[in-house]
């Protein structure tokens, strides 16, 4: 298969614009490194796709030559999708540019720009929509699962706020897909993950957010675990709509607002932040001190900028990766239970478990709206999240992790999950329990654009 690609690599870099590498160029590693450090892959060919059709030519080299495709946006899979050993590469950092309209309230995002272009470049409008909450995440791959973050109680996810998309497809076909056109291909790609085709531009709609928003986190012990999730399920149950919050297991940072001896002690944070009135989220952070008084806390005005990038740096290359997803209902005892009895048990400081709040605009959309892989219902996404700086630490909380999954099954809405937090073993079985109903509907449309299944490096849907 290598020698094949070898064979005829000339004939794809006479066709391209981008660059075309193989393992012995310069460069190569670079394009073929991926966030998660805890896979290494080696393509055979790496395509630095710089429109869509490089990416056509590309996808058709590959089928041609019998490689298979992995396709790297922000490269932050956890599980290395975006990585193949002696396949093809479509690398899509060329593609990284983002147009903003004011006046329209729209942003052209290139499928390979990362979620702090698409910020910085909409802020400058004080515009922005729904994404991640990791900066240098690519905004292809959080988008076609859904995209949640900061935003998604006051505006939804990012798939609710797509346009439209231009998407290349099996057959080397450049698209474009909305809701007047391949509509059905429209639907696929919003939640659908990288099954339908490689979209090499999303439009977005925007929204007037910040520049400047409110902010606070609250921090508790361990001990203090089963008190703070009870306070938590009592101040989320009554949240403004302009107010957010983040539940976490994380080790307290090494940040000026810090008691120095609480440096690094693992516990419970409650993470608040406000696009309304600063009044109003004040107001929430006096009732969850005067519930539960935390052990420490920080309230203040930042950027959202900043906000957004608030957990790069605990997200950082090069470390070792592991996630697991499932979605919650509500903080009850059993599930309270749970958590405090395996949050003490991972080793990592960097190793965390966070749950996003899902309701408000999230369930105003319409179930079959989109193929989002979760249900509108109000609840929570919950993610474990191995996170460690060498191999050996990375054994024992990948294993943390599974363990901590396997035992909140039966207290959350099963093994299904948010797609982009599916990545590793009984991967079919947690992909059809995600979609449910919606899983029939998207073979038949895999069927017609992909019948061959060769994006298959995803949260993986088969053809009909």
């Amino acid at each position: 298969m290598t020698q094949l690609a070898g064979s005829g690599i000339g004939d794809l870099r006479r066709t391209m614009g981008g660059p075309v590498l193989g393992p012995d160029d310069p460069g190569y590693d670079d394009s073929r490194r991926l966030w998660n450090a805890a896979i290494d892959r080696r393509p055979a060919v790496i395509a630095r796709c710089q429109s869509a059709a490089d990416v056509s030519r590309a996808v058709l080299f590959a089928t041609e030559h019998g490689l298979e495709i992995a396709v790297r946006g922000g490269a932050h899979s956890p599980g290395g999708s975006s990585g193949v050993d002696d396949g093809l590469m479509i690398e899509l950092s060329l593609l990284n540019q983002v147009t903003v309209d004011p006046v329209a309230k729209r942003a052209r995002v290139g499928g390979g720009a990362l979620l702090g272009q698409l910020d910085a470049a909409a802020q400058e409008h004080g515009l922005a929509t729904p994404a991640g909450m990791v900066s240098h995440t690519g905004a292809g791959g959080l988008t076609l699962g859904g995209g949640m973050g900061w935003l998604t109680r006051k505006h939804g996810l990012s798939i609710d706020n797509l346009v439209s998309v231009e998407v290349v497809t099996a057959d080397g076909q450049i698209r474009r897909a909305s809701e007047d056109e391949n509509p059905d291909l429209f639907w696929a790609v919003r939640g659908g993950g990288g099954n339908f085709g490689v979209v090499t531009e999303f439009e977005f709609r925007l929204h007037e957010v910040g520049p400047m928003i409110q902010f606070g986190m609250a921090f508790w012990p361990l001990d203090q675990g089963t008190e703070m999730l009870r306070m938590a399920r009592a101040v989320v149950a009554k949240l403004p709509d302009e107010v957010n919050v983040v539940i976490g297991a994380v080790n307290a940072p090494p940040a000026p607002f810090v008691p120095a001896q609480h440096h690094f002690q693992p516990g419970y944070a409650l993470i608040v932040t406000g696009f309304g009135s600063a009044e109003e989220h004040a107001q929430v952070m006096d009732e969850i001190r005067s519930t539960l008084p935390p052990l420490f806390e920080f309230a203040d005005t930042m950027p959202y900028v900043v906000l957004q990038q608030m957990l790069d740096e605990q997200n950082a290359w090069g470390r070792h990766a592991y996630d697991k997803g499932f979605y919650l209902d509500d903080f009850t005892d059993e599930a309270i239970e749970v958590i405090t009895e395996q949050v003490p048990l991972k080793l990592s400081p960097l190793s965390v478990v966070l749950f996003y709040r899902l309701d408000n605009a999230y369930s105003k959309v319409p179930e079959d709206a989109t193929a989002f892989s979760g249900s509108r219902r109000p609840g929570y996404a919950g993610f474990i999240v191995a996170v460690c700086p060498t191999p050996e630490l990375f054994e024992q909380d990948r294993a943390w992790a599974r363990s901590f999954w396997a035992a909140m099954v039966p207290f959350s809405r099963g093994i299904g999950a948010y797609v982009n937090a599916i990545s590793d073993e009984g991967v079919d079985d947690r992909v059809r329990a995600s979609y449910g109903d919606k899983y029939d509907r998207l073979a038949t449309i895999k069927a017609k654009y992909d019948p061959q299944n060769i994006f298959h490096r995803n949260a993986n849907i088969r053809p009909a």
